[in-house]
């Protein structure tokens, strides 16, 4: 049975005159354990799908379910890290931590918060940068923080939308290990999205393509039969890596030209703003930027 699936779903944006399909007629079953990747290109729809996993997004048509019961809403068992950093710029890493493992249990006592919140923070190598802030931090950095911070809400699913898009070459594969040796410990289920063969095939299970939006869908899988651990540095001369790749290549690449056939260019996701809308009155939220002159990094 399938601890995560979808069914028949589609996302559509917009009024009934002027709709916009997003994603049309998905289907996936993700198995316990299992670590599977979607690539896709930039514009298909790929965190879109993400949230539609998470509970974040709602489908139109059709259904998500989570060991067979509907996804309804957002919830610890599902794990979602985002491309972006989301951090609280004037909390530490621990505590930045400790606001999500308080939000799932309010009721945790101090010392035992601390301690859990250290645990994951030590988990991705981080303990040097306890009580550093975001600021202070390289985007490497925060994106382990934004990952300590996931992994300690304890989920079942993780759920990684292009976790390691923004970083640079040396910090992503160090990323990578890390992130294939905390699911081989703890055997969670991870769904990965990518737009990097290279990365799916080192990482996943099985490479499910996102076709070209609008009404993206999801393709035939590519399954990775290679044993684990896989090294980087020996891939470029595995016969089966090299198929892989080349396969998935030539397939996701005529998904592109059949595209410029059909219409030219990807449809930009429409900006749809509620009539009113009055903003609660919470703690203020900012917007970290990657590059900053004094302020934040």
């Amino acid at each position: 049975m399938a601890i995560l699936e979808i069914e028949n779903a589609s996302v559509s944006f917009g009024p009934p005159s002027n709709r916009t399909d997003v994603l049309t007629d998905l289907n996936l079953k993700v198995k316990e354990n299992e670590f599977v990747a979607v690539i896709g290109f930039s514009g298909a729809g790929k965190s879109t799908l993400m949230n539609l996993l998470s509970g974040l997004q709602k489908p139109t048509t059709g259904d998500v379910c989570f060991k067979g019961e509907s996804v309804k809403e957002p919830g610890p068992d599902l794990g979602l890290m985002f491309q972006n950093y989301s951090l609280l710029p004037w909390l530490s890493v621990v505590e930045n931590v400790e606001l999500a493992i308080k939000a799932v249990e309010p009721k945790i006592a101090k010392k035992d918060l601390r301690e859990r919140a250290q645990h994951y923070v030590k988990m991705v190598k981080l303990d040097h940068a306890f009580d550093k802030k975001p600021h202070e931090l390289s985007g490497g950095m925060r994106q382990r923080a934004s990952l300590a911070r996931t992994l300690s809400l304890d989920p079942e699913v993780l759920l990684l939308d292009e976790p390691l898009s923004a970083l640079d070459a040396l910090t992503r594969s160090e990323l990578q290990d890390q992130i294939l040796n905390i699911w081989e410990k703890d055997r969670r289920t991870v769904v990965m999205i990518t737009n990097d063969v290279d990365e799916a095939v080192l990482m996943a299970d099985r490479i499910v393509p996102l076709t070209m939006g609008p009404g993206a869908t999801l393709s035939d899988e590519f399954t990775v039969n290679m044993a684990r651990p896989r090294d980087r540095h020996t891939l470029n001369d595995h016969p089966e890596f090299m198929r892989l790749k080349s396969e998935i290549t030539s397939f996701m690449m005529g998904l592109n030209k059949e595209s410029k056939k059909l219409g030219g260019e990807i449809i930009p996701m429409p900006k749809v703003v509620p009539k009113s809308f009055a903003p609660p009155v919470l703690a203020p939220t900012f917007k970290q930027n990657p590059v900053s002159s004094n302020k934040s990094a």
